[in-house]
């Protein structure tokens, strides 16, 4: 049985050390209908291993009250080393091990992919993205980094064929 089969719960993950975005998916077959979302906070006068460890706990949280079966994130994809660079590749780490803690698999995505499987163009704005979240699940996230988690979700639920196609293949 497939991702298109089985209803699976997708934890959409739009990383960030000041603000990370989460969204809970449930997909069964076409339908998709979002259980939860929000934006996870830190304030910078936070000394960073605290705000790492709020991030972490934070999703842990919504992990434990949604029970995601498993895990999609934006990859990080920056040029220049900068302290905000340096700021996304720890949250990045903090959050992937709240996953990992969890159980959850977790699939990594680019940006450009994720607006492609959401919008039709990999290069869509965050207004397209958001505006295209929005007609997809018919909800409106409070926030740019919940619409990417959501889109992240929606990323994971649509390559699902695909990746089961592959399992299978490999199976042989």
């Amino acid at each position: 049985m497939g991702i298109g089969d089985l209803p699976v719960i997708v934890l959409g993950i739009d990383p960030g050390l000041a603000n990370t975005g989460y969204a809970v998916v449930r997909r069964a077959g076409s339908r998709t209908e979002v259980l939860a979302h929000g934006t996870l906070r830190t304030a910078p006068s936070t000394p960073t291993e605290q705000r790492l460890l709020a991030l972490h706990e934070g999703l842990a949280g919504v992990i434990g009250e949604t029970g995601a079966h498993e895990a999609a994130i934006e990859a990080f994809f920056v040029h220049p080393v900068s302290t905000s660079a340096m700021g996304m590749a720890a949250a990045r780490g903090a959050l992937l091990v709240s996953c990992a803690r969890s159980g959850l698999a977790v699939s990594e995505y680019t940006p450009t992919a994720i607006k492609q499987a959401v919008t039709g163009s990999g290069r869509a704005g965050k207004d397209q993205v958001r505006a295209m979240v929005a007609r997809l699940t018919g909800v409106e996230a409070g926030t740019d980094h919940a619409a990417d988690a959501i889109a992240a979700a929606i990323c994971h639920c649509a390559s699902g064929p695909l990746r089961e196609a592959i399992r299978i293949r490999g199976r042989r």
